[in-house]
């Protein structure tokens, strides 16, 4: 059986500057993702949101640290990132790290999560 933990009770465990940060990403992710999924983990600091179960519905992730928040975008390392915005080393998962509210709104973050759901768009219909 699977931990549930609510967002409060996740968030709880991270000081107000990540916090805060946090809650920009989810805005920005909010707005430019249509009636998204919202889905806590039940163990690890990550929330993900995307449009039906498991890794194939996620658009992207937001990661906690004490440091700051990780927007992970599903499949990022087949995006284009003309900003070098993207970081990790992962062959699918990639990341943007996000240390103040403001990074939320430099320039090609919202492009990135924008790729990122036309590129699930285009894989779900070609299922």
């Amino acid at each position: 059986m699977t931990a549930t933990r609510t967002l409060e009770q996740l968030l709880q465990a991270y000081p107000s500057d990540v916090r805060e940060v946090f809650s920009a990403a989810r805005a920005l992710i909010r707005r430019l993702l249509p009636e998204v999924e919202e889905t806590v983990d039940g163990s690890a600091p990550v929330v993900g949101y995307g449009y039906g179960p498991g890794y194939r519905g996620v658009v992207c992730t937001l990661i906690l640290s004490k440091a700051g928040v990780k927007l992970g975008l599903a499949r990022g390392g087949e995006l284009a990132d003309p900003r070098s915005l993207l970081e990790g080393s992962g062959k699918v998962h990639r990341y943007v790290a996000l240390r103040a509210p403001a990074d939320v709104r430099k320039a090609g973050v919202s492009q990135l999560v924008k790729a990122a759901y036309a590129a699930w768009r285009e894989r779900s219909a070609a299922r």
